[in-house]
């Protein structure tokens, strides 16, 4: 396929997902502080653990200048970017003072069950199968995110999640920092790796390369049941 024909292949995962009965059931759940911190304590495990896959797929690709894209993305996401000058932990631990989460709450929190599950997943995806593999079931879980993709349905994760907050809670955009910056930042980071996977993820590879597309939705399906079950339980 070439650029084009990933991006339709992609973005059909991403609009399956977001359609689900899985994330159709955790929106669907009213918003209370302490439900919004099981979700950002939960999301700061799923944060950090990307860094390690994304190192992983790094580590088994042998090409630099995929290497170079990928080191860009977490420059982007560890170090600095617009959006703050100490990455995206930071985004979250800002966004956690108005629901009462201190810096040490998000920091030290414990994986749910279901979220462990799904984080030694994506971590034996990333660091056992083939790079592009690995790299796919990192990027399309991006596309998610991305409000241009899914305006039809309500806007992306970080968009719907975000409004929901606002209108259950009572605070505004300004408090949501994570939220607002990936609603910009994972359209780039959506966009970075088509190329790669025009050029690399060809012949044989290329079905190989969609299922762990797939695999990886059904994980972040399940890491959102999870969440759903949780603030259900409170």
């Amino acid at each position: 396929m070439n650029e084009q024909g990933w991006r339709q292949a992609l973005g059909e995962l991403a609009r399956e997902t977001m359609s689900s009965p899985e994330l159709d059931r955790y929106y669907s759940i009213p918003i209370t502080r302490p439900r919004a911190q099981i979700i950002l304590k939960q999301l700061s495990l799923y944060v950090r653990h990307r860094r390690d896959c994304w190192a992983y797929v790094s580590g088994n690709c042998p090409i630099l200048a995929v290497k170079q894209k990928i080191l860009g993305h977490e420059y982007e996401e560890v170090i600095r970017d617009q959006h703050s000058e100490h990455g995206h932990l930071d985004l979250l631990i800002r966004q956690g003072k108005p629901i009462g989460l201190t810096a040490d709450d998000i920091i030290q929190t414990k994986p749910i069950a279901s979220t462990m599950a799904v984080l030694y997943a994506w971590g034996w995806m990333t660091k056992n199968k083939p790079w592009l593999e690995g790299l796919a079931s990192m990027t399309i879980t991006e596309w998610n995110q991305d409000d241009r993709l899914l305006g039809d349905q309500g806007g992306g994760h970080a968009y719907k999640m975000g409004q929901r907050w606002v209108d259950h809670l009572g605070i505004t955009w300004d408090d949501l920092p994570n939220w607002r910056a990936h609603r910009e930042a994972d359209k780039e980071h959506s966009d970075m790796f088509l190329s790669v996977l025009a050029e690399h993820a060809v012949g044989d590879k290329e079905e190989a390369v969609l299922n762990a597309a797939r695999e990886s939705e059904a994980l972040y399906r399940a890491y959102q049941a999870g969440i759903a079950s949780a603030m259900e339980a409170v």
